[in-house]
């Protein structure tokens, strides 16, 4: 006992951040403690320690000052969030019985995938009446005007419209911007249509503000906060103009949000949105209790996978996760495999990532659970303060709708679009199962795309614009991926590149995994020699594996005692070959391995992606020529 009360009463000394850097050095070997802060696509630099001395004045409690924390004193204590999977389905009866299911399984709110087929008046009428203990969550897109025009026709009781809750909205600018054309005719319409439905459904908020197709464009969280808080003062002003109440405007408006994979990122862009929304409310005047920013959210499709798709349950699980720890009221959770079509047990599976957040990670019993961290209100200033920026950028130029008119947005957008790919090309972005770990045995299914049928397209009064591109991360990767498997139809085995593995394994394993690993993310397998000491045995090695492409494996005094030899010689006997070898040497070395016939150095900096395309290219190429002979 007494050795166990030594041990309570014993605790950790202090230590200062200048002791702390003096120990970090020691172990970054030389390096400063500033080489390992990262700039974020916000070019927020984050620092690799956050102290005391960067903690900020915030507010003590949720629903308190600037809403930060999120709106409800108790949070989800009192106000759990709605599981709002959205259900897929064509027909009225396939829809009611998918409902069905869900709410036996824990779903908690009416929510699916909404098309004109589903305009029927018998199942609104029954999803009020018989469902109206559960909140709507949908977004109507252009049925938006004929949804609420039915739903007024179809619910006449009194009584029953004011059970009618949660959203059913629509987002005229952001479908503008995924389409490619604009249309002020369709948002006069849109307004006289939400007008029209306020008044009779009073608990039903139909003005969305929706930034998925922004984030699906590859924004970063400052461009998605600042476009949000645009397209809300776009719809203030021309509901204002309607003739509709500030704080009727603000109760009719809800924010929906696509969390990507940048954990603390995300938590913080959906507190910053709290802090952005009600210092507008404040300027416009609107109540406290009806300016609380509602929010919606789903988890990402721009960081969703074809290949190896069950990695997907990772990144799913872990923006969740950001979601309800940022104060979400709504939240839906891709199945998996939704990229080649969900089955019943992914869609179990998605919808039960939420309930395990809720009832076995205690999300639910827990206040603000990032609430004080020292980083996240950092990252939460810094969010808020660059997307008020933004923001204000958008209204220099003219508003939202004049941002997408002179493609001002689009440029932006597609400016932090190709960071993010081309971190991806060189794999200083990991994409596991794709880029990096890809499994060359995995039978892909590949989704053909449908063709786009816009709705807009059709309006005589449109005013065409750059559609900002529905894309995702893994898509270069996956396109090589298609390219292999349609070659290794065309070659009846899969396409390779032969690897001269000098000396040993020991010598040469660690560039060979490398390869092995590089090679595999274009579908291309890694056939490698037996150990080389010789001319001769690479002689032998290229007789026995013909190939187009050949790279070199081994250490760097390998690649000087016996490599500069083996390479003169097959290239003067093979002059079609090309060779490649794996690593970086010296500078004042390149040239000489450059002028001898090496076509590429691949190194852990290499544009993968590039290099796996043209060799892929030139295979295509080499097909074609022999089918052509």
């Amino acid at each position: 006992m007494r050795s166990l009360d030594k041990l309570k009463n014993q605790s950790f000394p202090s230590v200062s951040t200048d002791e702390w850097k003096v120990k970090a050095e020691q172990s970054l070997k030389g390096k400063s403690v500033g080489s390992l802060q990262t700039t974020t696509y916000e070019n927020i630099i984050l620092k690799p320690l956050y102290s005391r001395q960067d903690e900020k004045a915030v507010p003590d409690y949720p629903g308190g000052s600037d809403l930060r924390r999120g709106i409800y004193p108790l949070g989800y204590v009192t106000n759990d969030w709605k599981i709002a999977q959205r259900l897929s389905c064509c027909k009225v009866e396939e829809l009611k019985g998918k409902l069905d299911h869900a709410f036996e399984k824990g779903q908690t709110a009416i929510s699916f995938n909404f098309s004109k087929d589903l305009l029927d008046a018998n199942l609104w009428r029954e999803l009020a009446e018989s469902y109206s203990q559960y909140p709507f969550a949908i977004n109507a897109n252009d049925a938006h005007i004929p949804l609420l025009s039915l739903l007024e026709n179809t619910v006449e009781q009194e009584v029953t419209r004011d059970k009618i809750s949660g959203f059913i909205g629509s987002d005229p600018v952001s479908q503008f911007a995924k389409e490619g054309y604009i249309s002020e005719e369709f948002v006069k319409d849109w307004v006289i249509s939400i007008r029209s439905s306020s008044e009779k459904f009073p608990h039903l908020r139909t003005i969305l503000i929706d930034t998925a197709p922004y984030h699906h464009g590859g924004a970063s969280a400052v461009q998605e906060l600042g476009i949000a808080m645009g397209e809300g003062i776009f719809y203030l002003e021309r509901l204002l103009e309607a003739g509709l109440e500030l704080d009727e405007i603000f109760a009719k408006m809800i924010f929906q949000f696509s969390i990507g994979s940048n954990f603390f990122m995300e938590m913080a862009k959906l507190r910053a949105a709290r802090i952005l929304w009600n210092r507008i409310s404040d300027v416009y005047g609107a109540s406290c209790d009806m300016a609380k920013m509602q929010i919606a959210a789903e988890t990402s499709s721009f960081t969703k996978t074809v290949t190896d798709s069950h990695v997907n349950l990772l990144r799913a699980g872990n923006e969740a996760f950001a979601a309800v720890a940022g104060g979400v009221q709504y939240l839906h959770v891709s199945p998996f495999d939704h990229l080649t079509g969900a089955n019943p047990s992914s869609d179990r599976i998605a919808r039960n990532t939420q309930l395990l957040l809720k009832e076995e990670a205690h999300l639910k019993t827990v206040v603000d659970p990032a609430g004080g961290s020292w980083y996240v209100e950092h990252l939460t200033n810094e969010l808020a303060e660059k997307a008020w920026f933004f923001f204000q950028g958008i209204e220099t130029h003219g508003g939202i709708l004049e941002v997408l008119k002179t493609n001002w947005l689009q440029k932006e957008i597609a400016a932090v679009y190709e960071k993010r790919i081309q971190d991806v090309q060189t794999r200083r972005t990991s994409i596991v199962g794709t880029n990096v770990y890809a499994n060359l045995d995995e039978k892909v299914t590949y989704k053909v795309p449908q063709a786009k049928n816009s709705f807009f397209a059709t309006r005589e009064d449109t005013f065409e614009i750059d559609a900002i591109p529905d894309s995702r991360l893994a898509e270069p990767y996956e396109e090589l991926r298609q390219k292999a498997i349609l070659l290794e139809e065309k070659l009846d085995s899969k396409p390779f590149v032969g690897m001269i593995c000098l000396g040993g394994l020991k010598q040469h394993k660690a560039r060979l995994d490398f390869m092995k690993g590089f090679l595999a993310a274009g579908g291309m397998k890694a056939v490698e020699s037996n150990p080389i000491f010789s001319v001769e045995d690479a002689r032998q090695f290229v007789l026995e594996q013909p190939a187009k492409f050949y790279c070199f494996c081994g250490t760097n005094d390998q690649y000087e005692t016996m490599g500069h030899d083996i390479l003169n010689a097959l290239k003067t006997e093979n002059p079609e070959h090309t060779f490649y070898l794996a690593g970086l040497p010296e500078k004042e070395k390149q040239t000489l391995w450059i002028d001898e016939g090496i076509r590429q150095f691949i190194h852990v900096k290499s544009n993968c992606y590039e290099t796996l395309l043209s060799i892929l290219s030139a295979l295509e190429v080499s097909k074609v020529e022999e089918t052509k002979a």
